[in-house]
């Protein structure tokens, strides 16, 4: 009897589920809005970019990128294909294609932009709408470079009192800041037809030249002790890979480079080993330490000791071409 209670129990329970009406949550789709479908014309005036990202910096970084892309003759466009196989069919196939522009002006910085419209269209995607006075732009383009120019002037100055390499770093850096310059002065002749970037082109030239200057004026010498006289032979190689001169001189634009290596020989599974600590100093022509560096390498050789000492010349000459000359040297060069 306590049975068929507790059976009839769960059917009534079971009915009463079943009869129960299940809510459905529909979720609502995200409208677009009007600037997204349809994004104002950029103008005599005024310039208007829309971008996307997973996240509103993203979609504005994206919105500038495509707003610099606009002003540019520097922009390449790309077709890309991708093929997605359907599960289930070994035969059937669905190409995706997508156009994309690539802009060879993303270094341009676009600092004078207004956000007019940010949204979040669901799933992790953000867009933005931004807009930029043409004038305005340039004028904040033209007076940040006016600014860049004047800080590296007076840094300029207060160089010439460092060493060779000092000056070399300098002049190899504020180079390199200027590569994007030719990108953003078309950018600002586009904006402003009569703008003339002469001067500035000059300037950026002065920059190469002094740069140039040091690297033709400045030399290395490289000494060793009796084990480490193989190891000049790879630092030779990646100082003159610098487009550095080698040299023997009494100049102060002469730094001696000298190489120690205390080796010790070691045998493991039918191997010869060649345990080097490698230790490279670097000075001016005062006996000044400029730089300096700490090295183990291990060589081995199934054909004896000097076989090993050879392979650690060849483990350093793959060290300089992997991490570069200046980092096994401990130089700024």
């Amino acid at each position: 009897m306590r049975y068929f209670t507790l059976l009839l129990i769960t059917i009534g329970l079971l009915l009463s589920g079943c009869g129960a009406e299940k809510k459905i949550v529909v979720a609502k789709p995200k409208m677009i809005p009007t600037w997204y479908s349809n994004p104002p014309k950029s103008n005599a005036t005024e310039l208007y970019a829309m971008g996307e990202g997973k996240n509103q910096k993203d979609a504005i970084t994206n919105a500038l990128t495509q707003m610099a892309s606009t002003l540019s003759v520097s922009v390449s466009s790309t077709f890309n294909a991708k093929t997605v196989v359907k599960e289930g069919s070994k035969n059937s196939s669905q190409g995706t294609y997508t156009n994309e522009t690539q802009s060879k002006v993303k270094e341009i910085r676009i600092s004078s932009y207004e956000l007019l419209q940010s949204k979040s269209l669901g799933f992790k995607r953000y867009a933005v709408l931004v807009k930029s006075n043409k004038k305005r732009l340039f004028e904040s383009m033209d007076q940040e470079i006016k600014q860049n120019f004047s800080l590296i002037k007076k840094e300029e100055v207060k160089i010439k009192e460092a060493d060779a390499i000092g000056q070399l770093a300098f002049y190899r850096t504020k180079r390199d800041s200027l590569a994007s310059l030719p990108n953003t002065l078309i950018v600002m002749n586009v904006l402003n037809p009569s703008f003339d970037g002469d001067e500035y082109i000059r300037k950026t030239q002065e920059i190469s030249w002094a740069y140039q200057d040091i690297v033709q004026s400045i030399s290395f010498h490289i000494t060793s002790n009796k084990d480490a006289s193989n190891l000049k032979s790879p630092i030779a190689k990646g100082i003159s890979a610098k487009h550095l001169r080698l040299k023997n001189s009494q100049s102060k634009m002469n730094f001696r480079v000298h190489i120690n290596s205390d080796i010790q020989k070691a045998n493991s599974y039918g191997f010869t080993l060649a345990r080097s600590e490698i230790s490279i100093v670097t000075k001016d022509y005062r006996g000044v330490v400029v730089g300096s560096n700490a090295i183990n390498i291990v060589g081995q050789s199934s054909q004896g000791f000097d076989i090993a000492k050879q392979d650690v010349a060849n483990r350093l000459n793959a060290m300089i071409e992997k991490e570069g000359i200046a980092k096994v040297l401990g130089l700024d060069i």
